[in-house]
């Protein structure tokens, strides 16, 4: 079985050489000698399922992403530890200085449902740490799928929480955006500030969300 995957890995890899990094004027090429200048950033899952390129059926150099269990956001925290998205969102709106930051979670997230678990008996070394970040025993009765909706507001707040993205947000020199991925339909969802609900993206403009 594993066999056969990888044979379509190398196919894909094919694909991707003979459409981005074939011949002298390659879009490849071109990133290399230009370098990178995307005008998004994403925050996104790690669930396989849910890659934002993909989704969004972008090229390469469209998307700066970071991806980590349930997308979230953590609050700002300088110390000497080591925090990954954060170096991510440092790097992306600071020196990428990204127009626009996408949360993007999703339905049936794994993440949320480890923290909405009731088994006394699950141990891990990092995932609940990390996803006891959006906890809020308040909103404990919540599915899944709602939960993940709350759990990006939760990131959304933490957002601000970083002084130099505040900045850039607050200077409308930054949007940053709510979005919702179901995996059954293969449709997003974007939160709209006035109706103060989830709307799919397609009917939305920039201006509404």
């Amino acid at each position: 079985m594993i066999k056969k995957q990888f044979d379509k890995l190398k196919a894909g890899y094919s694909v991707f050489r003979e459409k981005y990094a074939h011949g002298n004027h390659s879009d490849m090429k071109l990133l290399a000698q230009q370098g990178q200048n995307p005008q998004f950033m994403v925050v996104a899952c790690c669930d396989s399922r849910v890659d934002p390129a993909l989704i969004l059926q972008c090229d390469p150099g469209d998307l700066f992403v970071v991806r980590n269990v349930a997308n979230i956001v953590p609050q700002y925290t300088k110390d000497d530890k080591c925090h990954g998205t954060s170096a991510a969102l440092e790097f992306g709106v600071c020196f990428l200085k990204v127009k626009a930051l996408i949360l993007l979670g999703h339905s049936q997230c794994g993440g949320i449902e480890s923290l909405l678990c009731k088994d006394e008996q699950q141990s891990t070394d990092f995932i609940k740490p990390w996803v006891d970040q959006v906890k809020n025993e308040a909103k404990a009765d919540l599915s899944t799928d709602e939960y993940a909706k709350y759990a990006l507001k939760k990131s959304y707040k933490n957002c601000l929480t970083f002084p130099w993205l505040k900045e850039r947000y607050e200077a409308d020199n930054l949007d940053i955006y709510l979005w919702f991925f179901d995996i059954k339909a293969g449709q997003i969802f974007t939160y709209c500030n006035e109706q103060k609900q989830y709307q799919p993206l397609d009917v939305c403009s920039a201006d509404d969300v």
